[in-house]
């Protein structure tokens, strides 16, 4: 009975004829009474596994979010589809509190968001013992679950206190999730929530429609500027930068340039940022630029490509991040730019904090994961999955490496001389002085410190300088040379160079093309798939800009109307009734009385003006 009427709600109030993936087991799991742990992608779908299964149970969904713009979308986007939902978080002023509050304690909701801060106040866990013995509680959802992990990269100590849930509230079933969990933090989770008798639902990690690239930098404004112009002329994305001062230039450069480009950082004064945040998710084409204080619970799902500036600081973090292009299901780029610089800055910045020594290494190690990443050859898919514990069936065939594989080369003669040079020089310089005393230059640096008597300087002229910065960038990444933060980010030898110098192994690197070869007409043919050409159709067109005029109105992001694949379907179908509207998937029973006629609308003056 309870599939029946899940696959009933799932239709009319959502507005999709099947569950994806492991949504249906999940469902069927928590609307019976059972706890979950849900590991589940970012786009995978998630708010579905509990949002159905508190409308299938009797008493009100409380939802603890740590999101506060994640809060305010979720609710917009239910209103939408007749569901009675409401948030409680420090952005209320006490009126709007207060009113909540009293329409919680009516019975008058069906969903409540509320932050763990306001969850643990004094006095709100009786707040919810009257709403259980008035109403009932139809389950508690622990979104953003890695938060409990003090390793995690956003830990939140007030997560710790949320066993009270299981200790005051033993028969209200459970369910916490998160995309970005690898094992040590997925047992975490269990261990600080008291989940041990949950049943765990791991969806694989793979997100196939994001197409990842991964380039040396060679000018990374030049490169940038290509990409967005081949590709991205007029979609809306997120451009992640390391530092405050880099957002806002890369902001202005751009707003320069032309494109409707904004700034996000912590350094911002609340309003801007407020500002500037509902500016990208309510507005068509806006391009943000913003440090890692951006994007956690913006779910907007038509974010056409993540690019990164700068290197993140670790896998969970890049897969995350990158997870914010493409949520709808189409075709999105995951671009990135990195040289030996991102490196020393990143391992000087992990190292110089107040952290413990156990958690500095920790990152340490995360950070070679993802330089093992960058530097793969192989199939970027493949990698990621295999950093997460997952196995990939075969090449994705649409990453780079896949697209175009890259050449290797036998290094092990160039490592030894890059090697010798390190040595040889006190292992206290960076690349570039070594690649100097290589190449044989009398740099005034070199001058001063007498490398030109060294037996290494010149030795390496059969390799140019972007060959050898390609040799160092790589040595790094293997773990074969460090960065010596004392000593100002020179390199140092590691315990793995001394195989390598007694020539007892070898080492291959790969042989990256040179940017500028790479052609614009190449590049503007790697991606435009998204939408197939549809960004030049004047129905299209037309659908966008009704759904853009409607949210104005009702002043919610365009994406609480319809989402991006349910207008191209919307486009492709081309219905002409209310009933052939309602078969588009994410056209519930709600948003096709509120909008089915205007779009029909459209379609019919189109049609006829076709």
């Amino acid at each position: 009975m309870a599939a029946l009427n899940a696959h009933a709600v799932l239709q009319d109030t959502f507005g999709y004829s099947a569950f994806r993936g492991q949504q249906q087991a999940i469902v069927e799991h928590v609307a019976a009474g059972g706890d979950a742990l849900v590991l589940m992608p970012t786009g995978g779908g998630k708010s579905l596994c509990y949002q159905l299964p508190a409308l299938l149970r009797e008493g009100i969904g409380i939802v603890v979010s740590p999101l506060i713009a994640l809060m305010q979308d979720q609710v917009d986007a239910l209103l939408q589809l007749g569901v009675r939902a409401a948030f409680l978080n420090s952005s209320l002023d006490a009126e709007t509190s207060r009113s909540i509050y009293q329409t919680l304690m009516r019975g008058e909701l069906d969903m409540l968001y509320i932050a763990p801060e306001r969850l643990m106040a004094p006095g709100f866990i009786s707040t919810l013992e009257q709403v259980q013995q008035r109403f009932g509680i139809a389950l508690f959802a622990i979104d953003e679950a890695h938060c409990v992990s003090q390793w995690g990269h956003d830990f939140r100590p007030e997560y710790r206190q949320l066993t009270v849930l299981h200790e005051q509230f033993p028969d209200v079933p459970r369910i916490a999730l998160t995309a970005t969990a690898d094992t040590p933090t997925r047992n975490e989770i269990v261990e600080r929530l008291g989940l041990e008798q949950a049943e765990q639902f791991v969806s694989s990690f793979d997100r196939p429609n994001i197409r990842y690239r991964v380039a040396l930098k060679d000018n990374a404004r030049k490169q940038l500027q290509a990409f967005l112009e081949t590709e991205h002329s007029n979609d809306a994305g997120i451009i992640y930068c390391l530092s405050r001062r880099k957002v806002e230039e890369t902001a202005a450069w751009l707003k320069e340039k032309g494109w409707d480009a904004l700034p996000y950082h912590a350094g911002l004064d609340a309003r801007t940022r407020q500002t500037n945040q509902q500016r990208f998710l309510r507005e068509e084409g806006i391009v943000m630029v913003a440090t890692v204080a951006f994007g956690m619970g913006i779910d907007k799902p038509n974010v056409r490509f993540v690019a990164h500036l700068d290197l993140p600081k670790s896998m969970e973090g890049y897969y995350q991040e990158t997870g914010r292009a493409g949520r709808d299901g189409l075709q999105a780029n995951a671009w990135m730019v990195y040289g030996l610089g991102d490196v020393v800055s990143m391992r000087q910045l992990l190292d110089g904090g107040d952290t413990p020594d156990e958690r500095k290494r920790l990152e340490r190690q995360k950070l070679d994961a993802l330089l093992g990443y960058c530097e793969s050859t192989a199939c970027r898919h493949q990698a990621i999955l295999r950093y997460f514990g997952e196995q990939h069936p075969g090449n994705c065939g649409q990453c780079d490496n896949c697209l175009n594989p890259v050449d290797t080369w036998d290094g092990t003669e160039a490592a030894r001389m890059a090697l010798s040079c390190v040595y040889r020089t006190g292992q206290r310089f960076g690349a570039g002085h070594l690649i100097d005393v290589l190449l044989g230059k009398s740099s005034a640096q070199v001058e001063r410190f007498n490398h030109t008597s060294l037996s290494t300087f010149g030795i390496g002229k059969q390799l140019s300088q972007t060959q050898w910065s390609s040799v160092f960038r790589q040595l790094v990444a293997g773990g074969v040379l460090e960065a010596d933060m004392e000593a100002y980010g020179g390199l140092k030898l590691t315990d793995e160079a001394r195989p390598l110098l007694r020539g007892e192994s070898e080492i291959w690197f790969r042989r990256d093309a040179e940017v500028s070869n790479i052609s614009k007409a190449e590049r503007a043919s790697r991606s435009k798939e998204a939408y197939a050409g549809v960004n030049d159709d004047p129905l299209w067109l037309a659908l966008k800009a009704k759904r853009l005029a409607l949210a104005r109105e009702q002043e919610v992001p365009p994406y609480v109307i319809f989402h991006d694949s349910t207008l191209l379907e919307i486009l492709n179908r081309r219905p002409t009734t209310l009933i052939e509207m309602g078969r588009i998937s994410g056209v519930g029973q709600a948003k096709l009385a509120h909008y089915g006629d205007e779009f029909l609308q459209v379609l019919e003056e189109h049609a006829n003006g076709a």
